[in-house]
């Protein structure tokens, strides 16, 4: 049965497993917060349902709590850090911090952090920028059991590699691109294949490579032990793009590129290559500001196509959706919040089933 938990009671709860994990409270806050927001946003697949793996991970050692970035280069406007494994929630932000006061001080800043634990969703951190009045770029790699197919091949190979773009918009909400360069995020796979649902056709393919609409296949091994693999968005592109971020999220911030044999560790380590730009400092944020605006508003007035609500602009989904599920709640189907007991209760937390 699902269960629909209000986001407040829903951060307390998520943060009294990961402080029982090893956390310091303010550490299980910042997760907690980042994970139920994804929530919030519409993104189930990177909720609070990651905490089992979370969990899993801190046990098997692959995730180290209270973990803090360590500058490896300060070359000014180029940074290289490393995330040491800890929670990429809060590495991520202090990242983003160093980052952003570099750029606001010299115009731009080219980021490169290394090793950090899953970031969970990255429009976060393109959030956190756009709300600075800065552009951000980023390209991340994923560091697990490789679940996409590359173009033309049939098993997984490499990660969701996701790619964000954030653009701050005066006097309007920021434009905030965020996605996985696979079909769609392992993460709503494994929200589909928990709640018993089938997914449409051209996402999948099953561990013989040919297609599928079950979930499972890149949840669970199937019968052979093998999983299935999920596609690339847009075909040879997508699957460029997707290379594209393992080279610049892996290779080039030191946090390395998968090649190895699929293995059964819990834990996702992400690379991310962060650019960020001040048009302030660019001198032309007057025009930047005008133009931006300005092509919103014309995209905003084509007439909605058949069956359409209309036109909308990269992060009005979440913030709609952010609206709704704080008043209404938050749904969790009854296996996803099965495992959250169970990782609770592998740390010693007792989480009773809420009503």
């Amino acid at each position: 049965m699902t269960q629909t938990i209000q986001a407040t009671a829903l951060r307390t709860q998520v943060a009294s497993i990961i402080m029982a994990a090893g956390s310091k409270p303010e550490e299980a806050k910042t997760v907690a917060d980042n994970l139920v927001l994804a929530n919030l946003s519409g993104h189930d697949s990177h909720g609070v349902g990651m905490v089992p793996r979370y969990v899993d991970a801190v046990l098997e050692g692959g995730l180290k709590p209270n973990a803090s970035i360590k500058v490896t280069l300060d070359g000014g406007s180029l940074l290289s850090l490393d995330g040491k494994r800890g929670y990429g929630q809060v590495v991520g932000e202090q990242a983003m911090a160093l980052g952003m006061a570099r750029a606001k001080e010299l115009g731009s800043c080219i980021l490169a952090l290394a090793n950090a634990h899953h970031l969970g969703r990255i429009g976060h951190f393109a959030e956190m920028a756009t709300s600075h009045g800065l552009v951000s770029l980023h390209f991340v790699n994923v560091q697990s059991r490789p679940v996409v197919a590359p173009w033309g091949g049939a098993d997984g190979r490499y990660g969701t590699n996701p790619c964000c773009i954030g653009v701050p918009l005066k006097g309007r909400e920021p434009f905030v691109l965020d996605f996985a360069t696979s079909r769609v995020a392992q993460g709503k796979m494994r929200v589909a294949h928990n709640e018993g649902r089938e997914v449409e056709p051209g996402y999948l393919i099953d561990e013989t490579g040919h297609p599928t609409t079950d979930p499972g296949v890149v949840v669970v091994p199937q019968a052979n032990g093998l999983f299935g693999a999920l596609m690339a968005f847009g075909e040879h592109k997508g699957y460029g793009l997707a290379v594209a971020c393992e080279l610049l999220g892996g290779a080039l911030t030191g946090t390395g590129t998968w090649h190895q044999p699929a293995d059964s560790r819990r834990s996702v380590i992400n690379g991310m290559l962060t650019v960020l730009i001040d048009p302030q400092k660019l001198g032309t944020r007057a025009s930047f500001e005008k133009e931006a605006v300005a092509f919103v508003d014309w995209l905003k007035q084509s007439p909605p196509a058949p069956g359409s609500d209309g036109v909308l602009i990269a992060g009005e989904p979440e913030r709609a959706a952010r609206i709704g599920r704080e008043k209404e709640g938050i749904a969790i189907d009854e296996t996803t919040w099965g495992e959250i007991v169970a990782a609770g209760a592998k740390v010693g937390v007792d989480l009773s089933l809420p009503t």
